[in-house]
């Protein structure tokens, strides 16, 4: 007879977990407190009244914590996000996708440590490279791609339900068809290349409207960058031919 392989989780395990739980808890306050080059061990472990070695026995590195603090951070913005998409009413992608996208730049503009660790340089100055081949394999990778698999599921179900314009591939730059081929087929959802082309230009225009913002590097000219955002949101519902599906935000 097989071995059962669904045993129950021993008492030390679940203990283990929960210290490893609060020690990425920790991590992030630190981060909030003190800022991405506060985010020690030493004082991770000074927060939790244990030694610094102590943290060894459940993450091998500073690295490896804060791969974790990360992909428990996607975690909590794709729940967010999945929520406003539950919550988007009527239930079309169009809708939809104003809902996301509102949520996603609120939860940035009320949390700007941990945008910046998961979308600024900070991030790049505590996280090493791996291996290429293994990159896809990290928590941070996995979590981030769950993230991004909510945009792109929107936009393929606007393009499946009424199609929107996107490029001929012929017409592409050969250096970026390329690029786009190897990027679509790493997504979450797949999409054709010209959807794809569409897709990403989507996002650098919302990604930067919310990064320019939460970074401060709209405050020459803009005291409140919430119209400019609506009016990127109008902008981006035009290019995905749901422009008659944008609502303004609730007051």
């Amino acid at each position: 007879m097989a071995e059962p392989t669904d045993r129950p989780v021993s008492r030390r395990d679940r203990a283990r977990a929960d210290t490893a739980r609060e020690i990425r808890t920790t991590a992030r306050r630190v981060l909030v407190e003190q800022g991405v080059d506060g985010l020690a061990l030493r004082a991770i472990a000074r927060e939790m009244g244990i030694t610094a070695p102590g943290l060894y026995r459940y993450f091998d590195s500073r690295e490896d914590l804060v791969e974790h603090v990360v992909a428990d951070l996607y975690d909590e913005l794709t729940d967010v996000l999945e929520a406003a998409r539950g919550s988007a009413d009527p239930a079309t992608p169009g809708v939809q996708l104003l809902a996301v996208s509102r949520a996603f730049r609120r939860w940035a503009t009320t949390h700007h440590a941990e945008f910046g660790l998961l979308f600024g340089s900070a991030g790049e100055r505590v996280l090493e490279p791996g291996e290429p081949q293994r990159d896809g394999e990290r928590p941070s990778a996995m979590a981030g791609r769950r993230f991004g698999g909510v945009f792109a599921e929107l936009v393929a179900r606007i393009y499946l339900q009424q199609g929107f314009p996107v490029p001929d591939e012929a017409d592409l730059d050969p250096g970026l068809r390329d690029q786009l081929r190897e990027w679509c087929a790493r997504l979450p959802v797949p999409l054709p290349l010209g959807v794809g082309y569409v897709f990403l230009s989507c996002w650098i225009r919302l990604y930067g409207m919310v990064c320019m913002e939460v970074f401060g590097h709209l405050r020459f000219a803009l005291d409140d960058a919430e119209p400019m955002f609506e009016a990127e949101l109008r902008a981006l519902g035009e290019a995905l031919g749901v422009a008659g599906e944008y609502q303004p935000p609730a007051r």
